[in-house]
């Protein structure tokens, strides 16, 4: 096993992508990059697929929601990483919170199918051909998403919930 270095990744993925991708700087050293959404697919399967990366494992998906950034409030980031070369990346991407659509994985990484529908399920992030996209933890009756950052703390209808029970 021969560990890749961030140097080796960029240059491989610029040569086939191009240069439509930002390096992102990581304090814990993983190499991470953003790319605009319509280059994610393409991206991912090209770090799959490569025989010399082979981003063979999809380690984990999930959303975020950054409120203070107009038309990037919403975030997927993936956690890919080489088996074979035992190395980890990360990818964000970014979408407006008015449209958050982004393409599905789950033709690529089987695994995204429940990650997809948890992201979806907590953020509203719509993942466009996902096989199928539907709550998975929370009720189907719920219309709002809870990880977002607008979504109340505590339900002011709950007389156990007040803040004076918690010294507030």
């Amino acid at each position: 096993m021969n560990q890749l270095t961030d140097e080796q990744i960029q240059s491989h993925i610029s040569g086939a992508l191009g240069d439509n991708f930002k390096i992102l700087r990581d304090d814990y050293g993983i190499f991470t990059i953003e790319l605009p959404v319509p280059q994610l697919y393409r991206c991912i399967q090209f770090l799959y697929k490569d025989s010399l990366l082979e981003f063979n494992y999809l380690t984990d998906l999930c959303g975020v929601h950054y409120p203070d950034e107009k038309g990037r409030e919403l975030a997927v980031v993936y956690h890919l990483q080489s088996m074979r070369n035992s190395t980890r990346m990360r990818i964000k991407t970014f979408v407006p919170i008015e449209k958050p659509e982004i393409p599905s994985i789950t033709g690529i990484y089987a695994s995204a199918n429940w990650m997809e529908r948890e992201t979806y399920d907590f953020y509203g992030i719509l993942f466009l051909g996902h096989p199928d996209l539907r709550r998975i933890l929370n009720m189907d009756e719920m219309v709002d998403f809870p990880m977002r950052k607008e979504f109340p703390l505590e339900d002011p209808l709950r007389a156990d919930k007040k803040d004076l029970h918690f010294g507030r």
